[in-house]
Protein backbone atom coordinates (compact mmCIF):
# COMPACT_ATOMS: atom_id res chain seq x y z
CA UNK A 1 0.00 0.00 0.00
CA UNK A 2 2.88 2.49 0.87
CA UNK A 3 4.69 1.84 -2.76
CA UNK A 4 1.20 2.70 -4.68
CA UNK A 5 0.81 5.75 -2.09
CA UNK A 6 4.41 7.10 -3.26
CA UNK A 7 3.23 6.37 -6.62
CA UNK A 8 0.13 8.43 -6.57
CA UNK A 9 1.77 11.57 -4.56
CA UNK A 10 4.51 11.70 -6.94
CA UNK A 11 1.83 11.48 -9.99
CA UNK A 12 -0.09 14.45 -8.34
CA UNK A 13 2.82 15.96 -7.75
CA UNK A 14 4.06 15.88 -11.32
CA UNK A 15 0.55 16.91 -12.47
CA UNK A 16 1.13 19.84 -10.52
CA UNK A 17 4.39 21.13 -11.50
CA UNK A 18 2.92 20.27 -15.18
CA UNK A 19 0.31 22.67 -14.47
CA UNK A 20 2.23 25.46 -13.87
CA UNK A 21 4.94 25.26 -16.46
CA UNK A 22 4.07 27.50 -19.97
CA UNK A 23 5.62 27.10 -23.20
CA UNK A 24 6.51 30.50 -23.07
CA UNK A 25 9.55 32.54 -24.85
CA UNK A 26 10.12 35.08 -22.15
CA UNK A 27 7.25 37.35 -24.48
CA UNK A 28 4.03 36.10 -23.14
CA UNK A 29 2.53 32.35 -23.45
CA UNK A 30 3.55 30.40 -26.43
CA UNK A 31 6.01 31.33 -29.09
CA UNK A 32 3.51 33.17 -30.92
CA UNK A 33 2.85 35.78 -28.45
CA UNK A 34 4.80 39.28 -29.68
CA UNK A 35 4.88 41.01 -26.59
CA UNK A 36 6.46 40.53 -23.00
CA UNK A 37 4.50 39.41 -20.03
CA UNK A 38 3.84 42.23 -18.63
CA UNK A 39 1.67 43.26 -21.48
CA UNK A 40 4.38 46.10 -23.10
CA UNK A 41 5.99 45.37 -26.60
CA UNK A 42 9.33 46.58 -26.43
CA UNK A 43 9.82 46.30 -30.23
CA UNK A 44 6.79 47.74 -31.03
CA UNK A 45 5.46 50.59 -32.76
CA UNK A 46 3.31 52.54 -35.62
CA UNK A 47 4.65 53.10 -39.61
CA UNK A 48 4.76 56.91 -39.77
CA UNK A 49 6.37 56.67 -43.44
CA UNK A 50 7.48 54.07 -46.00
CA UNK A 51 9.55 54.86 -48.99
CA UNK A 52 9.87 53.13 -51.98
CA UNK A 53 13.68 52.89 -53.21
CA UNK A 54 14.72 51.28 -56.33
CA UNK A 55 18.06 48.98 -56.12
CA UNK A 56 20.50 48.43 -58.49
CA UNK A 57 23.60 46.86 -58.09
CA UNK A 58 25.72 47.60 -61.56
CA UNK A 59 27.01 51.12 -63.24
CA UNK A 60 24.79 51.92 -66.01
CA UNK A 61 26.27 50.44 -69.17
CA UNK A 62 27.26 47.38 -67.62
CA UNK A 63 24.25 45.54 -69.17
CA UNK A 64 24.75 46.99 -72.44
CA UNK A 65 28.53 46.53 -72.37
CA UNK A 66 28.59 42.60 -71.61
CA UNK A 67 25.38 42.06 -73.75
CA UNK A 68 26.81 43.16 -76.39
CA UNK A 69 30.06 41.68 -76.42
CA UNK A 70 28.12 38.22 -75.71
CA UNK A 71 25.97 38.59 -78.87
CA UNK A 72 28.64 39.58 -81.47
CA UNK A 73 30.51 36.94 -79.72
CA UNK A 74 27.81 34.66 -80.20
CA UNK A 75 26.47 35.70 -83.68
CA UNK A 76 30.25 35.44 -84.75
CA UNK A 77 30.62 31.40 -84.07
CA UNK A 78 27.31 30.75 -84.93
CA UNK A 79 28.23 32.88 -88.96
CA UNK A 80 31.58 31.54 -89.10
CA UNK A 81 29.68 27.92 -88.82
CA UNK A 82 26.79 28.70 -91.23
CA UNK A 83 28.51 30.79 -94.23
CA UNK A 84 32.46 31.24 -95.84
CA UNK A 85 31.56 34.80 -96.68
CA UNK A 86 33.38 37.71 -94.79
CA UNK A 87 30.48 39.90 -95.35
CA UNK A 88 27.87 38.22 -93.73
CA UNK A 89 30.44 36.99 -90.46
CA UNK A 90 30.58 40.88 -90.14
CA UNK A 91 27.19 41.81 -90.71
CA UNK A 92 26.16 38.85 -88.02
CA UNK A 93 28.67 39.82 -85.47
CA UNK A 94 27.67 43.57 -85.57
CA UNK A 95 23.98 42.73 -85.19
CA UNK A 96 24.40 40.38 -82.65
CA UNK A 97 26.47 42.55 -80.44
CA UNK A 98 23.00 45.30 -80.96
CA UNK A 99 20.93 42.65 -80.27
CA UNK A 100 23.08 41.87 -77.01
CA UNK A 101 23.52 45.21 -76.16
CA UNK A 102 19.89 45.81 -75.68
CA UNK A 103 18.63 43.10 -73.87
CA UNK A 104 22.01 43.51 -71.81
CA UNK A 105 20.49 47.10 -71.06
CA UNK A 106 16.86 45.74 -70.47
CA UNK A 107 17.91 43.02 -68.25
CA UNK A 108 19.61 45.34 -66.34
CA UNK A 109 17.37 48.02 -66.11
CA UNK A 110 14.80 45.64 -64.20
CA UNK A 111 15.01 46.72 -60.63
CA UNK A 112 13.78 45.75 -57.64
CA UNK A 113 11.80 47.35 -55.26
CA UNK A 114 12.50 47.85 -51.84
CA UNK A 115 11.04 49.81 -49.16
CA UNK A 116 12.00 51.75 -46.64
CA UNK A 117 9.58 51.69 -43.24
CA UNK A 118 9.83 54.38 -40.69
CA UNK A 119 8.27 53.13 -37.36
CA UNK A 120 7.74 55.39 -34.41
CA UNK A 121 8.12 53.06 -31.48
CA UNK A 122 6.43 52.83 -28.72
CA UNK A 123 9.02 54.09 -26.64
CA UNK A 124 9.36 57.35 -28.59
CA UNK A 125 12.34 56.20 -30.73
CA UNK A 126 12.30 56.05 -34.35
CA UNK A 127 13.54 53.27 -36.88
CA UNK A 128 13.88 52.78 -39.92
CA UNK A 129 14.08 49.25 -41.97
CA UNK A 130 14.86 48.60 -45.34
CA UNK A 131 12.86 45.59 -46.93
CA UNK A 132 12.20 43.93 -50.43
CA UNK A 133 8.70 43.74 -49.13
CA UNK A 134 5.69 45.53 -46.96
CA UNK A 135 3.32 42.65 -46.91
CA UNK A 136 0.23 44.48 -46.55
CA UNK A 137 2.09 47.09 -44.06
CA UNK A 138 0.70 50.49 -44.53
CA UNK A 139 1.08 53.94 -43.15
CA UNK A 140 -0.36 54.15 -39.63
CA UNK A 141 -0.23 50.23 -39.05
CA UNK A 142 1.06 48.60 -35.62
CA UNK A 143 4.40 46.56 -36.11
CA UNK A 144 6.58 44.81 -34.38
CA UNK A 145 10.27 45.35 -35.17
CA UNK A 146 12.92 42.63 -35.61
CA UNK A 147 15.15 40.31 -37.53
CA UNK A 148 16.19 44.21 -39.54
CA UNK A 149 12.31 44.57 -40.96
CA UNK A 150 8.94 45.66 -39.65
CA UNK A 151 6.29 42.85 -39.23
CA UNK A 152 2.87 43.45 -39.12
CA UNK A 153 1.05 42.96 -35.75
Amino acid sequence: MKQHAKIALALAATMTLGACATTSNGYGYGSGAPGPVSGQCYDCGTVTRIDTASQSTAPNATGAIIGGVVGAVAAHEIAKNQTDSKGRQNTATVAGAVGGAIAGNAIQNRTQNSYNVTVRMDDGRYVTTSQSDISGIREGSYVRVYNGRAWAR
